[in-house]
C-alpha cells in the first residue's frame, strides 16, 4: 500500500498540472498571449536558473566525461538513423530531427525533480549534457540547413551563447569545475544563496507541465506519419539506451538514480525548439503533434520509472 501511495505521490502532481493546462486552454482561462508571456518567464529566468542549479552541483569527473560522450554519440547515432528512416515518411525533410536530441529542460529536469528528489537533479545534468552540446552545435546547423536556412559557424556560435539555457548550463560548468559553488555554500552567504535559487527554481516544474497540458494537440490528418515517427524514435532509442546502458555501466559501478535518468533522458520527446530555429511550413502540424503524442508516451514511461524508483 505505501508503494502504491509513493507512486501516486509522484505522478499524480504530473498528471493534474497536465490537466490544468489542458483546461487553461479549453475553459480560456489563458490566452495564447498569456501562455508566451509564461513561456518567457520560464525561458529566459527560471529554465536557465534550473540549469544553474543542475550544473554547478554536478561532479565533474572521468563519470561525468563518460556519460558526455556516451549520450552525445548516441545523439549523432539517432540523427543518422533518422535519416535512413526518412523515406517511411516521404513527405517529411524534417522528420530525423524528430528522432534526436532530447527536451530535458522543457520536461526532462521536472519530471526528474518528481522522480527522485530535486536534490538529485544532477544525475540528470550529467546526462544532459552530451544532449546540450549536440543540440546547440551539430543539431542546430543541420535543423536550420534541412528548413532552407543559411547557416554558418559564427551565426550558430552567436546564437548558442545568446541563449540564456545555455548561458545557465556554462555558468554552472563554470562555478562547478572551479569549485566556486562549494567555496559560496560554506560560506555565509551560502545559505541565502541556496535559498534565492530554490524560490526561483520551485514554480518551474508545474508552470513547464501546465504548459505541456495547453500544447497538447492530437491531429487526425497526420496520426499516420506521426504514429510512424514515434515508433521510429521508441525503437531507436530503446536500442540505443540498451547499449549506452550497457557502456556505461560496464565501466562504472550501477547508480540507480543515473540509471532512472538515463531512461528518462531517452523516454523524453525531441526538443520543444524545432518550430523556433526552423522554418517548418505545412509540417507545423505534423511537428507539435508528434511531439504532443511523444509527451504522451514519456508520462506514461514516467509512471513505469516511478514504481521502480520506490521498489
Amino acid at each position: 500500500m505505501q508503494q502504491i501511495i509513493s507512486v501516486l505521490e509522484m505522478v499524480l502532481p504530473v498528471v493534474i498540472m497536465i490537466l490544468l493546462g489542458y483546461l487553461c486552454r479549453t475553459k480560456g482561462l489563458v490566452s495564447r498571449e498569456g501562455l508566451g508571456g509564461i513561456k518567457s518567464v520560464i525561458s529566459n529566468i527560471t529554465l536557465p536558473v534550473v540549469l544553474f542549479q543542475a550544473f554547478y552541483t554536478t561532479e565533474y569527473s572521468l563519470k561525468s566525461l563518460l556519460c558526455f560522450a556516451v549520450i552525445f554519440l548516441s545523439c549523432c547515432l539517432a540523427l543518422g538513423s533518422g535519416h535512413l528512416l526518412n523515406r517511411f515518411v516521404p513527405d517529411s525533410r524534417l522528420m530525423p530531427y524528430l528522432l534526436s536530441g532530447f527536451e530535458v529542460g522543457m520536461l526532462g529536469y521536472a519530471l526528474y525533480g518528481l522522480l527522485a528528489g530535486t536534490d538529485k537533479i544532477s544525475y540528470m545534468a550529467s546526462v544532459d549534457l552530451g544532449q546540450v552540446i549536440f543540440v546547440y552545435t551539430i543539431y542546430l546547423t543541420l535543423l536550420k540547413h534541412a528548413a532552407g536556412q543559411k547557416t554558418d559557424l559564427k551565426g550558430i556560435l552567436l546564437s548558442m551563447v545568446k541563449n540564456p539555457a545555455f548561458q545557465g548550463v556554462a555558468a554552472g560548468i563554470l562555478v562547478g569545475v572551479t569549485g566556486l559553488g562549494r567555496l559560496i555554500a560554506g560560506s555565509f552567504a551560502g545559505g541565502i544563496f541556496h535559498e534565492t535559487i530554490e524560490m526561483i527554481t520551485l514554480p518551474t516544474s508545474g508552470m513547464i507541465l501546465i504548459i505541456v497540458g495547453y500544447e497538447l494537440s492530437l491531429q487526425k490528418e497526420v496520426i499516420v506519419p506521426v504514429c510512424k515517427t514515434i515508433a521510429f524514435r521508441i525503437l531507436v532509442m530503446s536500442i540505443l539506451l540498451a547499449i549506452s546502458a550497457f557502456v556505461l555501466f560496464h565501466i562504472l559501478p550501477f547508480d540507480k538514480n543515473l540509471f532512472m535518468a538515463m531512461v528518462l533522458l531517452f523516454s523524453l520527446p525531441a526538443p520543444f525548439i524545432i518550430p523556433l530555429y526552423a522554418d517548418v511550413d505545412s509540417e507545423g502540424i505534423y511537428i507539435s503533434t508528434t511531439l504532443s503524442m511523444h509527451t504522451l508516451v514519456t508520462i506514461l514511461i514516467f509512471i513505469g520509472l516511478s514504481v521502480y524508483a520506490v521498489s
